[in-house]
């Protein structure tokens, strides 16, 4: 039998149902950014929450102790962007995981390097000696092209150095025993290796300094540390605002005051030729 209260009722309960989706919509303004603990979350809080905030966003920032979940939570909507990663663990995590996320702008950057509470300098290395390095595929390749270029090992000819794993050693001269560990655990394992490979967002999280290092890296545009956003939300209004606070002279300011040992990127070091040009 026809209700003529039905209509009625049914429109109300989706007009309820739209008024509660609406209450948990969020707010355009409201920004969540994912990084790692440590410089780069420092890089948020000092340089591009102040500027962002000033334009009526809120931000929040969440830290990742690892560098897997920064990237599902950003495939998945519940981060806005993330900053941890090089645009080759991107890539590589992207393709892997079939994830719709892009770099949208590169921020100053920590090296990796080797460091070491046991010894002073590289010189002490010899047989047996244990050095610690990256597990995850893309920062270990960083720590092989190191120890080759130190002369530790030796990779085989060819070999594609942002693709080398402990596979492409040739010659271990040096003997020593390499041990492959999770990034976030590498700055404790210098209680018992010899010499331990430390991503700079993982060292200077730590209390290590950039300074303290044996051996650093050059970095290479491949390691280049970046933003990263959902593929659909590349040319939002957001995300340009986001990439314009990285790319301001008052980011640049803050990056010279508290990470002056940090890779600047091309854009910050082109605003200081044409600071130097104008004087």
């Amino acid at each position: 039998m026809f209700n003529p209260l039905f209509k009625p009722r049914r429109a109300i309960l989706f007009a309820l149902l739209l008024s509660s989706l609406s209450a948990y919509a969020k707010d355009p303004k409201e920004l969540v950014i994912g990084t790692s603990a440590g410089p780069y979350a420092d890089q948020v809080k000092l340089g591009i929450k102040p500027i962002l905030e000033r334009q009526g966003y809120k931000v929040k920032l969440v830290e990742f102790n690892d560098y897997i979940q920064p990237n599902f939570a950003l495939a998945e909507g519940s981060l806005d962007a993330n900053v941890f990663q090089h645009i080759t663990y991107l890539n590589r995590f992207a393709a892997e995981k079939k994830l719709a996320i892009v770099p949208l702008v590169t921020v100053p950057t920590a090296p990796i390097a080797i460091y070491s509470r046991k010894h002073k300098s590289l010189d002490a290395v010899k047989e047996g000696s244990t050095v610690a390095l990256p597990n995850d595929p893309t920062n270990q390749a960083r720590a092989l092209v190191l120890l080759d270029q130190l002369g530790w090992i030796r990779l085989r000819p060819g070999v594609d150095p942002v693709r080398a794993s402990e596979r492409d050693v040739a010659q271990n001269v040096k003997k020593i025993k390499l041990v492959p560990l999770e990034a976030a655990q590498l700055p404790r394992s210098l209680q018992d290796t010899d010499y331990s490979f430390v991503n700079g967002n993982y060292a200077l999280a730590s209390g290590l300094k950039l300074r303290d290092a044996l051996k650093t890296e050059k970095i290479s545009p491949n390691y280049v540390n970046l933003v990263a956003v959902k593929t659909a939300d590349k040319d939002k209004q957001f995300a340009r605002d986001i990439a314009a606070a990285y790319r301001s002279r008052e980011f640049l300011a803050v990056t010279n005051k508290h990470f002056a040992d940090y890779a600047k990127t091309d854009y910050q070091l082109a605003l200081e030729a044409n600071q130097q040009a104008s004087k």
